[in-house]
């Protein structure tokens, strides 16, 4: 087989990719397809499948794949190019379900709220801590990044969040984390500090709705557990 005949063959087969995607929508192709296809967009003379397939054996899945920083795909062996493709891609998709949670009372749309967390932090592999902001009528305001750790820890104090929750004018507060070992059970740590966080907001005005804590195999929300 000549050089033209093995780029028709890749060619034809990203065609076929397309017609499916395009066809019968996104469930249609594989975990390795998407990826294989994203990164032919942007290294259209290549056959991108062997690299897909071993990215996600790398990474674990497509999850950990989209959430790795741009570094980490370039070490990966990823052009910048392709890098930044991966991060427009889940870019996008964030910015899809933050959509059904922005300007919306999140009590009532718990749901989209879980889904968006999850894509966001699930696969982190440090953790991150973020305090949504919410108004009287339990409408988001703001979704803050507070802290970004070590892949076991993070610096979280109780007395710049109740600050900034005075500042911002929020009524109530919902914690979020995640844990990269993938296990949402929350620790001891986690259960005092949200206790800390709640007494000292409520002589404020400020309640601790509930605190979530994702990771990998599932969430758990404190409030749910009984443990606020």
């Amino acid at each position: 087989m000549n050089m033209n005949d093995s780029g028709s063959d890749a060619s034809g087969h990203r065609a076929r990719l397309r017609q499916r995607l395009l066809g019968q929508g996104p469930d249609a192709l594989l975990d390795h397809e998407l990826v294989e296809y994203l990164l032919a967009l942007v290294t259209p003379r290549r056959d991108t499948k062997p690299q897909a397939r071993a990215l996600l054996a790398e990474f674990g899945g497509l999850g950990a794949l989209f959430a790795a920083d741009g570094e980490t795909l370039i070490k990966a062996g990823l052009s910048e190019t392709a890098a930044a493709a991966i991060k427009v891609a889940e870019a996008s998709a964030l910015r899809m379900l933050k959509s059904e949670v922005i300007d919306r009372p999140v009590l009532s749309g718990w749901q989209a709220l879980i889904d968006y967390l999850r894509a966001d932090m699930a696969h982190r592999p440090i953790e991150r801590v973020r305090v949504l902001h919410l108004n009287s009528k339990n409408i988001l305001i703001r979704d803050e990044l507070v802290s970004e750790g070590s892949i076991d820890q993070a610096a979280v104090y109780v007395r710049e969040v109740i600050r900034r929750a005075i500042q911002l004018g929020s009524t109530a507060l919902i914690l979020v984390h995640n844990h990269p070992s993938g296990d949402p059970s929350p620790s001891k740590q986690d259960i005092d500090l949200t206790r800390e966080i709640a007494l000292a907001g409520k002589p404020l005005g400020v309640a601790v709705h509930d605190h979530i804590i994702v990771g990998q195999r599932g969430h758990q929300s404190l409030r749910s557990m009984g443990l606020i």
